[in-house]
């Protein structure tokens, strides 16, 4: 019960990689093809720069704000297996607060970005007529299905992961941060297939913004959790590396 089962851990490190790389690559998948982007400049539309090279879905990429959390977590937990205790303990505030800082920054700016999407899409949809057919020939044509597919192998990649964590050290449903971690990352699956699902197909691209807005926000929530949690640490980790040094120099002293 108390012995890590180390295979299990890093096969477990291994998919949760695997998530993230696959959530942030995802733009490669879903994207707004050129002919589409023709056809609106053709009508007139003035299409803001970059348009042609986001992707078609923004939910799925942003889903990597969350599952990072995840990820960064048992990294550390990998690295206490490696390291020793004393190096990790120091290293773990800092690492903490230093990602956290990061991600907070990344998703303020994609939660910006979001937010324009989605009223970019609102006002080319309310725009009738000219603005509505624009919409839908940017964004009318959400690859739905291929969403789905890269959704259902993500939820497989976290579902493997979990199950992995939870074999190699039963004692890790003990920890409610990381329960929490999981669950928030396996809600952030169901909410992207619900807010795809809700809707006509013509609509999805915006519930599909909004998926993004909710991940970016969820995101920011939780690196200002690890960024408080990481502030003990700091202090513990400043602490015990003062009073070694008082210790080493009453001993060079002696």
């Amino acid at each position: 019960m108390d012995r890590l089962r180390t295979p299990f851990f890093f096969v477990a490190l291994v998919a949760l990689g695997l998530v993230v790389a696959v959530e942030t690559g995802s733009s490669l998948l879903l994207g707004l093809t050129t002919p589409a982007l023709g056809t609106a400049t053709e009508l007139g539309a003035d299409v803001p720069p970059g348009v042609a090279e986001r992707p078609g879905g923004i939910a799925v990429s942003y889903l990597a704000l969350i599952d990072v959390v995840l990820l960064g977590t048992a990294v550390l937990m990998g690295v206490a297996i490696l390291a020793s205790k004393r190096l990790h303990a120091r290293a773990q505030g800092v690492a903490t607060l230093v990602g956290a800082i990061i991600l907070i920054i990344t998703a303020l700016v994609l939660l910006f970005v979001a937010i324009a999407k989605l009223i970019l899409m609102v006002s080319l949809l309310l725009a009738f007529p000219f603005g509505t057919i624009v919409y839908l020939i940017l964004f009318g044509s959400f690859p739905r299905g291929e969403a789905a597919t890269v959704l259902s192998l993500i939820m497989f990649l976290k579902v493997v992961a979990i199950a992995c964590l939870i074999i190699a050290q039963q004692r890790f449903l003990q920890n409610k941060g990381l329960v929490a971690m999981m669950i928030t990352s396996l809600l952030g699956n169901v909410v992207a297939v619900f807010l795809h699902g809700i809707v006509p197909g013509i609509l999805v691209s915006i519930t599909d913004a909004i998926a993004g807005i909710v991940f970016a926000i969820v995101g920011i929530v939780w690196a200002i959790i690890l960024l408080v949690g990481s502030i003990p640490a700091i202090v513990r980790a400043v602490q015990v590396t003062v009073e070694s040094s008082k210790q080493l120099k009453a001993a060079a002293a002696t």
